[in-house]
């Protein structure tokens, strides 16, 4: 612990209003030094500075917490989870939370139950297989109060992935970096079809950063109809419009 600052970190966990415990704080370092020892030899993150990593993959992660309540006890499902984030930094800031972290390469679903299995972490799985496939299964569809993605694509193609995923009257958030207004505007018809319904969207800089962050909120307002997601590959190439 003593080899990195964790001033940066702390204060911008208090700027969301999130307090951390001693055990809380080395999980996080626990984590980081896990995500530089696996990044060795496999490809996880281009972002490997602690400060970075702090700013950029803990701290964006949590700021979830500027647009719902994460102290209640949700059950949120991470698509295109990667390195775990933003699942595992949400797991370890609100440890209520029921986590499902989904990816579609097996090796980083080793790497995050290397993760789970170190930090003891209750309450998460991770699963190997694609949003297209894994969204069929009746065990996760329609199963969670909110779905999460980092993941890169449009707004369309991240609506399809990740809809079917989420109950009536629960959430899909996509964590965003540019205004993305017309990409908004793009994905409209795609996300009544899926039933969804654009709730709101909450713009903000990350703490001690210039970085921007834009998170889109769509409510779930219908059951998703059963011939989405389509088949692997067709809501990147194909997304609906």
């Amino acid at each position: 612990m003593e080899k990195y600052n964790l001033e940066k970190f702390i204060s911008g966990c208090t700027q969301l209003n999130v307090s951390l415990s001693d055990r809380q704080t080395e999980q996080f370092v626990a984590y980081y030094e896990l995500l530089s020892e696996w990044n060795s030899f496999m490809n996880l993150t281009a972002i490997t500075e602690f400060d970075e990593v702090v700013t950029k993959h803990f701290i964006d992660s949590i700021s979830l917490i500027k647009a719902v309540d994460l102290t209640k006890e949700l059950s949120v499902i991470d698509v295109g989870t990667g390195a775990g984030f933003p699942g595992i930094p949400l797991k370890i800031a609100f440890p209520d939370l029921k986590i499902a972290l989904l990816d579609s390469l097996n090796k980083r679903v080793k790497f995050l139950n290397e993760v789970i299995d170190t930090l003891k972490l209750k309450n998460i799985d991770a699963f190997h297989g694609r949003a297209e496939d894994a969204a069929k299964s009746l065990d996760l569809r329609e199963n969670f109060d909110l779905c999460v993605s980092r993941a890169v694509a449009n707004l369309s193609t991240l609506s399809e992935y990740c809809l079917p995923f989420v109950k009536t009257g629960g959430f899909f958030i996509s964590y965003k970096s540019e205004k993305v207004m017309e990409e908004k505007d793009a994905a409209k018809r795609a996300v009544s079809i899926l039933g969804g319904e654009f709730f709101k969207q909450v713009e903000f800089t990350l703490p001690d950063s210039d970085i921007y962050r834009n998170l889109f909120i769509i409510q779930k307002k219908k059951n998703t109809p059963k011939k989405y997601p389509r088949k692997a590959g067709l809501p990147s190439k194909e997304p609906i419009k």
